[in-house]
């Protein structure tokens, strides 16, 4: 069976590995066989991924509508986490950031009913809008909780002094944040806060967005609608041409770590994000079934210290870098 990790101090208790669907939104991360990655779903919850990831943006609402298909009878085999905090016009196409009190109640419910359940295990705020008091926010996600619409909440994408002020009018189940070798941003302070506060940790992008697939080459180019077109990955320069080269080049480097102990590149990169205490969930995109066992695979491998020194060497020696202290823009 799966390793197991507690979000936080909740009563939530998951795989080590969530199954992420932002892949499964069909309109902002390149093609997918939406059949395959449908089936995925109940081959992973075979396999013992018992945490689905999605959001109300990922489309806006294929996700969550394919997810709930997909899952039919299933749901109360997993643990469901879903997130909103987002304005839309009529297409519906994002227009900005929204967190006011009657939105966060408005857009819960039209999750439940994209998702066909009852309550959701998990709600987080996508983003913080910048406007919106938190004080306004929490007391939503409060009502939420006490009306048996959601069971735990947190946020995605909050700094640790966001956070602090969150905590107090309720506490948060968690906060998910982007985490992986390219990306160590977390580290300096947010990582910490949660391993302290004990609130559960989830990384997202544990694959660095297809970085560390092992699917890209040199000739790799995205369409003009999958987000990484422009380059940029939350902030950082990863898919730019200057640094996806040498970003390649410690792919080829990392796969011969992997190869030494019989896993892949993939188990490599989801092994190191699990190997931060503080990391509740490592959430990864499986759109078929090889992907899936092989995500599965890695739940299990512990790195040693002569392992993780060997990757940090990697990326000294292609000049490429991990972003430790640098705050994310939010």
């Amino acid at each position: 069976m799966m390793e197991q990790r507690q979000i936080g101090d909740t009563d939530l208790v998951c795989s080590t590995v969530g199954f992420g669907t932002w892949e499964m939104s069909t309109t902002t991360y390149g093609e997918i066989d939406v059949n395959e990655a449908a089936q995925a779903v109940n081959q992973a919850i075979d396999a013992g991924i018992t945490l689905f990831d999605t959001a109300e943006v990922y489309g806006p609402n294929h996700s969550e509508e394919l997810l709930a298909k997909a899952l039919g009878n299933r749901r109360k085999d997993i643990t469901l986490v879903t997130k909103v905090g987002f304005e839309y016009d009529d297409e519906p196409k994002v227009v900005g950031r929204n967190s006011k009190h009657d939105h966060i109640i408005e857009h819960t419910e039209g999750c439940l009913k994209r998702l066909n359940t009852e309550v959701i295990d998990l709600m987080l705020i996508h983003w913080p809008d910048h406007e919106t008091p938190f004080e306004e926010t929490m007391l939503a996600l409060e009502k939420l909780k006490a009306d048996g619409k959601i069971r735990h909440y947190g946020v995605s994408n909050f700094t640790v002094d966001m956070m602090k002020e969150c905590e107090e009018v309720g506490r948060l189940a968690a906060n998910q944040v982007g985490y992986h070798m390219f990306d160590r941003r977390m580290e300096s302070e947010v990582l910490p806060y949660c391993l302290e506060s004990n609130t559960g940790f989830m990384a997202y992008g544990s694959l660095g967005f297809g970085l560390l697939s092992g699917a890209f080459t040199s000739e790799t180019t995205f369409v003009d609608w999958d987000w990484r077109s422009s380059g940029k990955a939350f902030g950082l320069p990863l898919f730019t041409d200057e640094h996806f080269t040498k970003e390649l080049n410690v792919g080829e480097r990392l796969k011969g770590i992997a190869a030494r102990y019989e896993k892949s590149l993939p188990q490599l990169a989801i092994a190191w994000v699990l190997d931060n205490p503080a990391v509740s969930v490592a959430l990864v995109g499986m759109r078929n079934e090889r992907e899936l066992q092989e995500n599965v695979a890695a739940a299990d491998w512990r790195l040693t210290d002569e392992i993780r020194d060997e990757i940090d060497k990697i990326f000294e020696e292609e000049n490429v870098p991990t972003y430790v202290g640098t705050e994310q823009a939010i």
